[in-house]
């Protein structure tokens, strides 16, 4: 309890600064943070500036902007408000209209991102109860709309019954790779609540909305989920209370960094996914060339486990405390995803016995299914790797 009271004071000195210094911050977080870690993470990803009299202006713009985009683009065509009162607009546009700018195409076309969207987020995290929970802070303009807003009534739940509950791997073009999945879906709240899930749809439903270059892609729920999990667990209530919005910014920011792993046309490009698994390959060759050959003889390809290590950041590859210490090294790390490149090479390193002995199925599914380990070995070899040690 000593050292984590000393730890938390290390954090402390450095949030309460009126200039946060940046270097020192990530130094802390690099080597682990737990009691300060949502503020933290919206430093690392950008959203708070460094200068802590800007954070009140900061916030309120933002979280008025999000409601904004709340009120705007989660809407139901054919009817409008004219003086408060509910005046029907469909003998200008209808559900039959072909007219490209018409809101119902655009509501239809919505809905075939939504039903993705919310099939995933049902099944988010289905090791913890979490989603499934109620949050402490529903959405006023959502639960109070009658149900206009309430995303999910907007999916036809008989398309979702008989819709594969089985996800393989990430997009419709990748390789299948097992993954867990939780034995049913998870059920809305009634009508004044919102279950953690429905808000992380909502949260999901506007990104694509408002980036239609790329839109939504299977994989991003496990991005923002440990990202909205942190927030909404803050154990500061004004924090927690305006967790959706924050948590919209963070991932927007890094969507930003990431969304080229998302990209099918980039896959060739450096920057893409392709591109990663190269420069794990060749980190793995340079630092193990006995496991690197072990592999090539095999022909076990990167493309069948370290796909999804790379593009969903590890998420999927240990228990949700470890991916948060895990991502409280990569978001503080300079260059950001190249840590991404050692963490991944030292799994492979730490299964070496194994996979010297092991032959193609046994490699495959080892590497596929990785074993419990110590979060914090894995980390420190990983930094051993990056000359961080």
């Amino acid at each position: 309890m000593a050292v984590y009271k000393a730890r938390l004071k290390e954090f402390d000195d450095v949030l309460e600064q009126e200039e946060i210094n940046l270097k020192n911050l990530k130094q802390l977080c690099f080597n682990d943070e737990r009691g300060r870690r949502a503020l933290c993470w919206k430093l690392l990803l950008n959203y708070l500036p460094l200068t802590r009299a800007s954070w009140s202006e900061t916030l309120a713009r933002k979280r008025e902007l999000y409601r904004q985009f709340i009120e705007e683009m989660i809407v139901m065509p054919g009817a409008t408000q004219i003086d408060g009162r509910r005046v029907d607009v469909t003998f200008a546009d209808h559900p039959l209209n072909s007219n490209p700018d018409s809101q119902w195409q655009t509501f239809f076309k919505d809905n075939e991102v939504l039903l993705q969207i919310d099939k995933d987020v049902r099944r988010l995290c289905p090791d913890i109860s979490f989603f499934q929970q109620a949050t402490d802070f529903p959405c006023q303009q959502v639960v109070h709309s009658r149900g206009v807003k309430r995303l999910h009534k907007r999916v036809q739940h008989t398309v979702l019954k008989s819709a594969n509950v089985e996800r393989k791997g990430l997009g419709v073009t990748k390789i299948a790779l097992s993954v867990k999945k939780a034995p049913e879906d998870y059920a809305p709240m009634p009508e004044g609540m919102e279950a953690h899930w429905e808000v992380v749809e909502r949260i999901l439903f506007l990104y694509a909305k408002l980036n239609p270059g790329q839109g939504y892609v299977q994989g991003m729920n496990e991005i923002i989920g440990p990202i909205y999990y942190t927030f909404a667990c803050d154990l500061d209530l004004d924090w927690r209370e305006h967790a959706e919005a924050d948590c919209f910014f963070c991932f927007t920011n890094l969507m930003g960094e990431i969304r080229d792993f998302f990209i099918k046309s980039l896959d060739e490009a450096e920057c893409g996914i392709n591109g990663m698994m190269s420069k794990l390959g060749e980190q793995l060759k340079s630092t193990d060339r006995p496991v690197w050959s072990q592999l090539q003889q095999q022909e076990l390809c990167p493309q069948y486990y370290s796909f999804r290590w790379l593009t969903l950041l590890l998420s999927q590859e240990f228990p949700l405390p470890d991916v948060l210490r895990i991502w409280d090294s990569l978001f503080a790390d300079e260059c950001r995803f190249d840590f991404l490149i050692y963490i991944c090479c030292s799994m492979i390193i730490l299964l070496r016995k194994e996979l010297l002995s092991g032959d193609f199925p046994a490699n495959v599914k080892l590497l596929q299914n990785f074993p419990s380990s110590d979060i914090q070995v894995l980390l420190s070899k990983a930094a051993d790797l990056a000359g961080l040690g």
